[in-house]
């Protein structure tokens, strides 16, 4: 039998389900009994009193938000609770443009060109149905749509509410005792995806978790449980949402088991030599690319996609999209997009724009994090990327090209982005082998019951919502009132760093490693932009894990050597017609007795691309001479030092104990 169709159109899916849902009798069941602390029973109460599998309820939970409350704060995509329920008018801030339009940073980064400052006009678009789902639960439940909002136990109710519903709406069996395969269809259809492709890579997903299972203690500290079952799920159900299906043509660089689309950033000539928006090239076969860099939008999906599609503006090579994780490409990899503010990064570099905010009160889902992961994962098997800090990067980790360009660099995703989550999805492979003697330290906090003191997420100066971190603050001596460290470049007036959230300049990140610099009691000392750092490493609740590797110091005889933040030939390799692209250090020195780990040793590079068809002198080729660099982590950010200026050293050599 044909199945019938649905409304592909998202509001129109939303009202039929509010309309369909309230006009069935629900059972009434425990929404009258007190409510009860214990997030399990309270999963297990609402999946009996809607009619929805536990497995199900869990499953996709998890992959929303897994389980945690964020205190009520919401997603990137105005998704509030465990069940990620949507409410985007109640977003602490959808701006309507991109990141790049903010600050003085220029997305190209190459001084041969004009500097580029892209400015774009706000977007006014509704939000879909897909960002409204509040609404829909609040018919459903009878509940507030405040308390939708911040109660994590109505929140799960209505999640049950929404799913019980799509199920009914569908034609398919309900019950708390009924098959979780048969629930394929509305697992889909709770995604919010406009498009068979992202729906059905939402519901496999949260399938593979019910056959995985989890465990884990959420945010708020309640232990949640989804026991491993082996579940075949019901595809055919995806049929009756009659969503559109995406093409996926020759050359689309994306795993086939993630949802993704081809959305192309134009490459347009303006005249006067003008163009736009990224530049043309042969990787890896002319240059090797060595990091992928990891961007939020400061946007909506919307105004993402409009501000790449504009030839005046700048691009990224993927989007990612926050409510269900479906990505869109934008560049080939084998070409350089405008990203990253720093030219040489930009060249060896693939960015991806994660739709979100690196501040503002909000959190990225689970839906985002499992697709971004297994796109990067594909990409870096492919073209040789080690699974790493130094070369998984964030934007926030990218120097400035020189030292005039420090201070305007960007710092997305920020110090909420879950690098330790992120990398255990990536099956990043650890090396925790070292003790206090190797010398090196990876910072490793644990991200729910790390949470820093920042101000100004939403309000210049007002505290940011208690929220986990991927960020330790570094202070100037080992005691919890002693002042931050300070960033020369940030503050060249010597004074300390601050606690705003956009102020990276005192701290460091999960997954980067630095050389040791000393250990007092519960604090430990790395090196870090010249000077000792301390942050609280207690052996109770360690926020860092001892490592191995290999270390930079200057060369004996050498008082200090200069820092560079883009690893650029000598001036005699370029050919004639080419401009000369001065090696510039930054503010930042290199002393004597300080270390420095290692990251990577590379070759002097610049890639030469200035017109839109490759007619000037030079264009589209790769000009290396004799220097050679080391990548250090010297900062909160990468840096380069001149491979004839250091020596390179076993990490346990004069390593302090």
């Amino acid at each position: 039998m044909r199945h019938p169709t649905l409304s592909s159109g998202r509001h129109a899916l939303l009202v039929t389900a509010v309309v369909a849902a309230t006009a069935l009798p629900l059972p009434a069941g425990p929404a009258a009994a007190a409510p009860t602390a214990d997030r399990q029973q309270q999963y297990a109460a609402a999946a009996s009193e809607y009619g929805v599998p536990t497995a199900v309820l869990l499953g996709v939970s998890y992959l929303e938000s897994r389980w945690d409350s964020n205190a009520g704060t919401p997603s990137t995509s105005g998704g509030y609770g465990p069940m990620h329920l949507t409410d985007a008018r109640h977003v602490t801030a959808l701006p309507g443009r991109g990141h790049h339009d903010a600050g003085t940073e220029d997305p190209r980064g190459d001084d041969s060109r004009t500097t580029l400052a892209p400015r774009h006009t706000a977007d006014s678009e509704p939000p879909s149905a897909a960002l409204q789902t509040v609404d829909a639960a609040a018919a459903l439940t009878g509940a507030a749509p405040d308390s939708l909002r911040t109660d994590a136990n109505v929140n799960i109710r209505g999640g049950a509410a929404l799913l019980a519903a799509y199920q009914r709406e569908l034609g398919a069996p309900v019950g708390a005792g009924s098959d979780p395969s048969a629930w394929y269809g509305a697992v889909a259809r709770y995604a919010g995806a406009d498009s068979a492709d992202a729906a059905a890579a939402f519901a496999d997903e949260v399938f593979t978790t019910i056959g995985a299972g989890e465990s884990r203690v959420t945010d708020d500290g309640q232990r949640v449980t989804l026991p491993a079952r082996t579940v075949r799920p019901e595809r055919s159900w995806l049929d009756r949402l009659g969503l559109r299906k995406l093409a996926r043509p020759d050359g689309l660089e994306c795993p086939r088991t993630i949802s993704c689309e081809w959305i192309p950033a134009p490459y347009e000539a303006f005249g006067d030599g003008d163009y736009g928006n990224h530049d043309l090239s042969d990787r890896p076969a002319r240059q090797k690319i060595e990091y992928i860099v990891i961007h939020d939008t400061e946007a909506s999906w919307a105004t993402t996609l409009n501000l790449v599609q504009d030839p005046t503006y700048v691009s990224w090579h993927y989007s990612l999209r926050s409510v269900d994780g479906h990505i869109a490409q934008h560049v080939r990899t084998k070409d350089v997009a405008w990203h990253a503010g720093n030219w040489y990064v930009n060249a060896k570099s693939i960015g991806l724009e994660h739709e979100g905010f690196a501040a503002q009160g909000t959190w990225y889902t689970e839906a985002m994090y499992r697709t971004s992961a297994k796109l990067v994962r594909h990409l870096a098997l492919r073209l040789g990327i080690p699974l790493d800090r130094q070369h998984i990067i964030g934007h926030d980790n990218v120097p400035g090209t020189t030292a005039s360009t420090v201070r305007g660099m960007h710092w997305d995703p920020g110090p909420y982005w879950d690098w330790t989550h992120y990398f255990d999805l990536l099956h990043a492979p650890r090396l925790d082998t070292g003790t206090p003697a190797t010398g090196l330290v990876r910072i490793d906090p644990d991200y729910a019951t790390n949470q820093p003191a920042f101000i100004g997420c939403v309000t210049p100066g007002v505290p940011c919502p208690p929220r986990g971190s991927s960020s330790v603050v570094l202070r100037t001596a080992p005691a919890a009132d002693a002042p931050l460290v300070n960033d020369i470049a940030l503050r060249p007036d010597g004074t300390p760093n601050t606690m705003e959230v956009s102020d990276h300049g005192a701290r460091a990140s999960a997954g980067q490693t630095y050389a040791l610099a000393g250990r007092q009691g519960d604090w430990t000392a790395i090196w870090y932009l010249g000077q000792r750092a301390w942050f609280h490493n207690p052996k109770t609740a360690p926020t860092a894990t001892w490592t191995v590797g290999v270390v930079v110091t200057p060369k004996p005889g050498r008082a200090t050597i200069p820092v560079y933040g883009r690893a650029y030939p000598e001036q005699a390799a370029y050919p004639a017609g080419v401009p000369y692209q001065a090696i510039s250090p930054l503010q930042y020195t290199l002393a004597a007795g300080q270390r420095y780990a290692v990251g990577a040793v590379l070759p002097g590079e610049y890639y030469r691309a200035s017109t839109v068809d490759g007619s000037s002198p030079g264009d589209w080729t790769v000009i290396r001479g004799e220097n050679r660099y080391v990548q250090i982590q010297f900062g909160h950010r990468i840096m380069y030092v001149n491979l004839a200026d250091v020596q390179v050293l076993p990490s346990p050599v004069g390593a302090p104990r």
